[in-house]
């Protein structure tokens, strides 16, 4: 295996682990969601370790070095880096022919967040180190945003557990059950973290993507594109957090529309289209009723198609003022919408879309926010 091979294989590995340590801690060890990720983590491992006798990892101020070569800076790298920080773990180091009992009670111990204390395996040796007396995300954080890391931040760096997670959220929803809104307040918050090391301009990148599927990507997509425009107009702190929750749930009312209309290739008859316009009422119903969930969120879902002249859907008295979370979640879905393969119409390109957003300021959508989200998009060109 060439280097940069070697390397993906152990990011692979890392991924897998994070999907697998966070099943373990929401489902237990014996679930069978939580057998079959152990199982892909150790083939991952297996993969990794291949023609060599050992990974050697290193948590140092914040930043992993493996095989004695710092990591640049994605999503997934920086949650196993804290992970370790939170376990106490300095230095970290899997040896070949690690079975998957062994490399089971590794993630059945990290899913306990510190609980209990991390010992070394026949193959897996850990070393410790002191935890800080004071957290220290604050002080990496100031450090991380001075230009020392690398790469983008991509949507796939979102563990592949977590993505999982929010579409099982989705079809809960779908099957009438209540939303159990934690995962999504999990990933928001991670993202917020992404935000403050990257820059949103940066992390726009994240969501300019072309996608065949249309199902979180697109959810994903829209919850970045609307917390980069709220974090350019200065927003921060909480209400930063339940815009991206809002963004994220903004169209879970279309799980009570049928899937062949939701998935149809061609034009949607009156009578279809009746049942289209109905799902930001029904969702804004459902989340009024989920509890745990912002407010905000209700009023996004109700408000998305709602436009700056107040022409869309629902039908609201004139003189209705639309919330700001609203208009922002409005523009990041068209824009990700259009230039997203669908059943009925290809990828449209960016500038193209741009365009388009232009020639509807001042109707559709308020000129200023519009002018926002070409300045943010043209700015992510200068990375």
């Amino acid at each position: 295996m060439k280097d940069a091979t070697v390397t993906a294989a152990i990011h692979e590995f890392i991924r897998h682990l994070l999907s697998a340590t966070a099943a373990t801690s929401l489902y237990g060890i014996s679930h069978q969601q939580v057998v079959r990720l152990l199982e892909v983590t150790h083939a991952s491992l297996c993969k990794a370790l291949e023609a060599r006798p050992d990974i050697a990892m290193l948590e140092v101020d914040g930043e992993l070095v493996i095989d004695a070569e710092p990591q640049p800076f994605s999503l997934v790298l920086d949650r196993f880096t804290r992970m370790l920080r939170e376990n106490g773990i300095g230095h970290l180091r899997f040896l070949a022919g690690v079975p998957q009992e062994e490399l089971s009670r590794f993630a059945g111990a990290l899913s306990r967040q510190g609980q209990v204390s991390l010992a070394s395996d026949t193959h897996i040796r850990v070393g410790k180190v002191e935890l800080p007396e004071q957290g220290g995300d604050a002080g990496s954080l100031g450090a991380g945003s001075s230009g020392g890391l690398h790469g983008h931040f991509r949507l796939e760096d979102l563990p592949e557990f977590e993505l999982t997670r929010m579409a099982e959220l989705y079809d809960a929803v779908r099957r009438k059950e209540r939303l159990r809104p934690t995962g999504i307040a999990d990933t928001v918050a991670e993202l917020v973290e992404a935000f403050k090391r990257e820059g949103e301009a940066l992390l726009v990148t994240a969501a300019l993507r072309e996608q065949d599927e249309y199902t979180f990507t697109h959810v994903a997509n829209v919850c970045i594109l609307t917390m980069a425009q709220a974090l350019s107009l200065g927003i921060r702190g909480q209400l930063l957090n339940d815009i991206g929750m809002a963004a994220m749930l903004h169209d879970v009312g279309k799980m009570f529309v049928p899937d062949e209309i939701l998935t149809k290739p061609g034009r949607l008859t009156d009578e279809e289209f009746d049942l289209m316009k109905s799902h930001p009422v029904k969702g804004a119903r459902y989340l009024l009723e989920t509890p745990g969930v912002p407010r905000l969120a209700a009023i996004v879902a109700y408000e998305h198609h709602l436009r700056d002249d107040l022409s869309g859907y629902p039908a609201v008295p004139a003189g209705w003022c639309l919330n700001l979370a609203s208009q922002l979640t409005g523009i990041a879905d068209i824009f990700d919408a259009m230039r997203t393969r669908r059943p009925y119409q290809s990828p449209r390109p960016p500038d193209e879309i741009g365009n388009l957003l232009l020639s509807k300021a001042g109707t559709e959508f308020n000129p200023h926010l519009v002018q926002n989200f070409l300045l943010l998009l043209a700015r992510r060109q200068g990375h």
